[in-house]
């Protein structure tokens, strides 16, 4: 079983950055791919970005390609998202998702552990 819990959300001004992380207990992450999505209210949940097991494939929707980077540390079973240059359209709760598989994925029925989630909120 694996518990995932996202930090790092909050109210931040349009152009600014916030660094999202998520921290894994109960089995290492270093087999899982990971990926991020996000929901805003009366929106379906959608992709942000993910990341394989070993790092070194990242895949990033277009709405935050170039403005988002996700990256991990295997060590010590954490994922990250560094956002800059937020938009109030970035406005939702981020959620940290993890697969049973190394391969990255952009669809959330593809992930089989989830956090709670962490709001992130971007003000014009």
């Amino acid at each position: 079983q694996v518990q995932l819990v996202e930090s790092g959300g909050g109210l931040v001004q349009a152009g600014g950055s916030l660094r999202l992380s998520c921290a894994a207990s109960g089995r290492t992450l270093s087999n899982h791919a990971m990926g991020w999505f996000r929901q805003a209210p009366g929106k379906a949940r959608e992709f942000v970005a993910s990341i394989n097991w070993s790092g070194d494939t990242t895949y990033y929707a277009d709405s935050v390609k170039g403005r988002f980077t996700i990256s991990r540390d295997n060590a010590k079973s954490t994922v990250s998202l560094q956002m800059s240059s937020l938009k109030p359209d970035d406005t939702a709760v981020y959620y940290c998702a993890a697969r049973i598989v190394g391969l990255a994925a952009t669809s959330p029925s593809s992930y089989f552990y989830w956090g709670q989630g962490t709001q992130v909120t971007v003000s014009s």
